[in-house]
């Protein structure tokens, strides 16, 4: 009887660890990822700004700015990502042969919303707030570029 009981526990005990396991093994990848997954490419628009979204960069243009992230976005669990690239400052004008460009470094933060995505600007070495922008994907921006 005792050896019964024994038997019974570590059946028991093992059927506890070990089935858990086998069904997130065998379900786990029907299930998807759960980890970082990349922001869709292609387009996004909004009020004063466009995004365009490759395999390997980020290009964002804004009224009399744009920006870039060298590489590409990835979006948490929590559908929120927050990357590093540049912010350059535009002006009125041709941009004159050998003139340097008014690049500052600027975190791009946001989040993904079911009906698009939220962005935050911020240059870094200011922590000035460009801005914040609703953007919709494949929808073109809507932008006003210095004259």
């Amino acid at each position: 009887m005792q050896g019964e009981y024994r038997t019974r526990i570590v059946h028991t005990t093992v059927m506890r660890v070990l089935v858990p396991v086998l069904i997130g093994v065998v379900l786990g990848p029907a299930c998807g990822s759960v980890g970082p997954s990349p922001l869709a490419m292609g387009v996004w628009g909004g009020d004063h700004i466009a995004m365009t979204i490759t395999e390997s960069s980020v290009h964002v243009e804004l009224d009399c700015a744009h920006g870039d992230v060298p590489g590409a976005i990835s979006i948490d669990a929590r559908n929120q990502f927050d990357v590093v690239g540049t912010f350059v400052r535009e002006h009125g004008g041709p941009v004159r042969e050998g003139e340097v460009l008014d690049t500052r470094p600027a975190r791009y933060t946001g989040s993904l919303t079911s009906s698009g995505m939220t962005l935050t600007i911020q240059q870094t070495d200011t922590s000035q707030v460009i801005g914040t922008f609703v953007l919709v994907q494949g929808a073109q921006g809507r932008i006003l570029k210095c004259l």
